[in-house]
Parts: C-alpha cells; sequence; structure tokens
C-alpha cells in the first residue's frame, strides 16, 4: 500500500512530499522528498530565437537546478546555441560554471527546437556561432 500525501508550511514556500510504504513484513519505510525540487526537475522553460536583431528572447533567466532549458529557433535564419569555447568569436561571450561540461546544439533551421538540462549551478553564458558577431548572446544562472 502506497500513501502519497502533502504537507506545507505556513511561512516558507516549501512542500514536502511523504511517501509511505508499507512492507509485507510488517515494516514501514517513509521518504521525504522537496516537492519544489522534484517539479524542477521536470520543468522545461523555452528560449526563443528570433532575426532582425537575431537574439534570443529571453536574453537572460534564472532557473533552479534540474530545469531544461528548450531552444527553438522562430527565425528564417539557422542558429544554435553553443558553449564552446573555440568556436567563440569572442571568449567573454562565454561562461560555464565549474563543473559544467560545454554543450552545442548544432545548427538549427527554422522551426527546430534543441533541450538542454542544466544539472550544475552557476552562471553559464552562451552565443549562436553564425550571429555572436551581432550580439547574440544569451546567460543563464542557475539556482543550486
Amino acid at each position: 500500500m502506497t500513501l502519497y500525501t502533502s504537507l506545507s508550511r505556513p511561512r516558507r514556500a516549501f512542500r514536502f512530499v511523504i511517501l509511505v510504504t508499507a512492507v509485507t513484513v510488517g515494516a514501514l519505510s517513509v521518504q521525504v522528498f522537496d516537492a519544489s525540487e522534484t517539479a524542477a526537475a521536470t520543468s522545461t522553460v523555452t528560449v526563443t530565437m528570433t532575426d532582425a536583431p537575431p537574439k534570443y528572447v529571453p536574453e537572460s533567466l534564472r532557473i533552479a537546478v534540474g530545469t531544461t532549458v528548450e531552444w527553438k529557433n522562430t527565425a528564417q535564419s539557422l542558429h544554435d546555441v553553443s558553449t564552446v569555447v573555440g568556436d567563440a568569436q569572442n571568449k567573454k561571450d562565454v561562461h560555464l560554471p565549474s563543473g559544467a561540461k560545454p554543450f552545442d546544439s548544432g545548427f538549427l533551421t527554422p522551426g527546430q527546437s534543441w533541450k538542454h538540462r542544466f544539472t550544475v549551478p552557476g552562471h553559464y553564458t552562451y552565443f549562436c556561432v553564425p550571429h555572436e558577431k551581432d550580439g547574440m548572446v544569451g546567460h543563464i544562472d542557475v539556482a543550486g
């Protein structure tokens, strides 16, 4: 038998989910999960890529660890999302927190999208390879 319940603390924005499992030998197992972490792990935030001028919308995000960001190319030209330092014209257009691995979406044609799940907290700066010179740079702060 499994019972799910949630508790709310009146002065805090925390919610906890308690999973109570009865085992056949009569033992009782209780596990507590922070529901806000669970929600963040399954949430997706969308960033669109536009033309005239080429940019990410929004250019800056603040998300929780475990959040997935989906970049959608709503423009009429190729775009991408990169944190590969070797591909940047200006090294200041790339930043990764310690422990994070570089990522690159490859070129996305109009209508295509690409997703990345953020598991390392810190500040990320990314760019579009063909439009970096036009200022197409984005920022994501991932809260731990």
